[in-house]
């Protein structure tokens, strides 16, 4: 991980790939990677 803003909701790691707090990834070539939790058991 080369920063971390956790109040922001996201780190840069060393790859060039944006990681958000939401699971969603930024990939260095610009495209997306949606958000993808989990199902929450009621």
């Amino acid at each position: 991980m080369i920063a971390s803003h956790p109040d922001q909701g996201w780190s840069l790691l060393c790859n060039g790939v944006v990681l958000f707090e939401d699971t969603g990834l930024l990939l260095p070539d610009g495209s997306v990677v949606a958000p993808h939790r989990g199902l929450v058991a009621a």
